[in-house]
């Protein structure tokens, strides 16, 4: 049996201060590894600087001795299991955005919504999940209790903090009711199950604190550090879908603190290209998209000599390269053919469309075969190149980080919360979002036009799952996609809607009894 390796708070500490790698400014390299408790690890700034770079390495890297090294679960391969690759799984794989058509164990059951509760694919995400909250209360709990005093130190508590309310928002969103700890539980001791209306208070508190009262600046010194930006953009995320999490809306309280973001003016929407071979909106997903900080509000940082794995950026390029492709337009050797489109989602795009950044003479556009490469558009919106048209400085392992939330979506939320009925004068964003896209500024009138103009926007940065469901089209048959629902219909089929949620794996229902399954999924633990 797959057993996730919980963590103690020696491992985390070593592994925290064990890893060599960088996030922004939190430079990591290898220190005495006999240095691995908290009064003997934690003894100054730096040594706080290399655990807390190890908890935002949670979200960047498998583990902490290369791509595969060291995956923090037994039984499971690392670069699959790796974060941001299993929230792809789970966020785009099950939907219009893409498919995957490799035989790996169960991955085309995510496009067929017929996956089971004991999916290895689910099982590893829904352990990065408690791997990384259980990583963020182990810094936080070890920083408070440390003597070491210096200027900076609650702002990395806080910053723990918004990496741990990730974390906690990607369960809630695709797991619901599930195990939780704070920094206040009992190092070991099994968790209790929380309620999914209970998670969302506990996040909605959190994050209401982080961005009343922390001392977390208004924007990172990079994308990749945690920020009040990032704290508002996900505290607004969560109020967008209170709906679906509680079954009570809370527009009012997202136009509220939308409005804050904007009024801010701490960001900005892209609009002029770094250099002359890409456009505006291309730059966000390039090797040097770190720069632009003026729409980017956080990013899991990728580099290809000091920050890589086979998951994040890696796995979407990489697989979303095949047979045929100018790997040197692309900056990378050879390409894993696994990654493309249903044309019900290209169809979504205009030809003028800035965003229209697929791969279409090398492919057909049906997928009769999720197995063939070529059937369906492949993508081409991530590269491994800079905004001067040079290529990343390793082509085995890409630069460009995975942004996760991006001043674009503030101003599709707000137009969204506007059509909705709130007042957050969201129409100028929107209207904003589409000039640089190069298409018509016209106002939506329709539900229908704001999520479609959402997955033209966000493709391929783990939104769409999320999306569908607030407008009642994942599950349902009022939108149907190839292969929906189906492995033998072509034409897509509804499913059930209590895959709106995935299971509880198996596996941790065996290691902790109190936990119970999803409904929908059967109630006994698999014995």
């Amino acid at each position: 049996m797959k057993t996730l390796k919980y963590i103690s708070g020696i491992l985390v500490i070593a592994a925290g201060l064990l890893a060599n790698s960088c996030v922004g400014d939190l430079v990591v390299t290898p220190i005495d590894p006999n240095a691995n408790t908290a009064d003997k690890a934690l003894v100054d700034e730096a040594s706080f600087n290399q655990f807390l770079a190890g908890v935002y390495m949670g979200f960047a890297t498998s583990g902490y001795y290369g791509k595969d090294g060291d995956p923090n679960m037994s039984g499971l391969d690392g670069g699959a299991s790796q974060y941001i690759r299993g929230l792809y799984h789970h966020s785009e794989l099950t939907t219009d955005e893409s498919v995957c058509g490799w035989n790996d164990q169960t991955i085309k059951n995510f496009h067929y919504m017929n996956w089971t509760t004991d999916d290895s694919f689910i099982y590893a995400f829904y352990s990065r999940i408690f791997i990384v909250a259980g990583m963020a209360n182990e810094f936080i709990r070890e920083a408070k209790a440390s003597p070491v005093e210096f200027d900076t130190k609650q702002q990395m508590i806080d910053e723990a903090r918004v990496v741990r309310a990730i974390a906690y928002y990607h369960a809630i969103d695709n797991f619901g009711n599930v195990p939780f700890a704070d920094e206040t539980a009992v190092v070991g001791a099994t968790p209790d199950q929380i309620k999914r209306a209970d998670l969302y208070a506990w996040l909605e508190n959190e994050l209401k604190d982080l961005v009343n009262n922390s001392t977390l600046p208004a924007k990172g010194v990079t994308p990749s550090r945690a920020s009040k930006g990032a704290a508002q953009f996900l505290l607004a995320k969560l109020y967008l879908n209170a709906e679906v999490f509680t079954g009570k809306p809370a527009y009012d309280k997202c136009a509220d603190v939308l409005k804050d973001i904007i009024g801010s003016n701490v960001y900005s929407l892209h609009t002029t290209a770094r250099g002359t071979v890409y456009n505006a909106y291309q730059d966000l997903f390039l090797a040097d998209n770190d720069k632009c900080g003026d729409e980017i509000i956080f990013a899991v940082e990728q580099d290809g000599i000091n920050t890589n794995s086979y998951g994040a950026t890696n796995y979407i390029i990489f697989a979303s390269t095949g047979d045929g492709y100018d790997v040197s337009e692309i900056g990378i050797t050879s390409g894993w053919g696994g990654l493309r489109t249903t044309p019900e989602f290209y169809d979504l795009f205009s030809a003028s469309d800035a965003r229209n950044l697929f791969c279409t003479n090398l492919h057909q556009k049906d997928i009769d075969d999720i197995g063939e490469f070529k059937h369906g558009f492949g993508f081409k919106k991530f590269l491994n190149m800079y905004s001067d048209g040079t290529p990343g400085k390793e082509a085995g392992s890409v630069d460009t980080d995975f942004p996760m939330m991006r001043y674009a979506d503030v101003l599709l939320m707000a137009a969204e919360c506007e059509f909705r009925g709130e007042a957050v004068d969201g129409y100028a964003g929107w209207k904003a979002v589409r000039a640089r896209a190069g298409i018509s500024t016209a106002n939506p009138t329709t539900l229908r036009d704001i999520v479609d103009e959402r997955g033209r926007e966000l493709y391929q940065e783990c939104w769409r799952r999320n999306d569908l469901i607030r407008f009642g089209l994942f599950t349902t048959g009022d939108y149907l996609w190839q292969w929906k629902g189906s492995d033998t219909n072509k034409g897509g089929a509804a499913v059930d809607s209590y895959r709106n949620l995935f299971p509880i794996p198996d596996s941790d229902r065996q290691a902790n009894t109190k936990l119970v399954q999803n409904e929908g999924y059967g109630a006994a633990a698999a014995e």
